[in-house]
């Protein structure tokens, strides 16, 4: 269970990188942080599902 939890926190600090990206006008990598985001927070609900 505690990588659930690793794997959410792991999501935040990428969505949060991309908002500091997207304020400091680098939209590239905000779009990147964007997807690496989801991709963590997908695998987290995933797994979460299948407990």
């Amino acid at each position: 269970m505690r990588h659930v939890y690793i794997r959410a926190i792991m999501s935040l600090i990428w969505l949060a990188a991309a908002v500091v990206g997207g304020v400091s006008g680098n939209f590239k990598l905000a779009v990147l942080y964007v997807l690496l985001g989801g991709v963590f927070l997908y695998n987290a609900y995933a797994i979460k599902k299948n407990l």
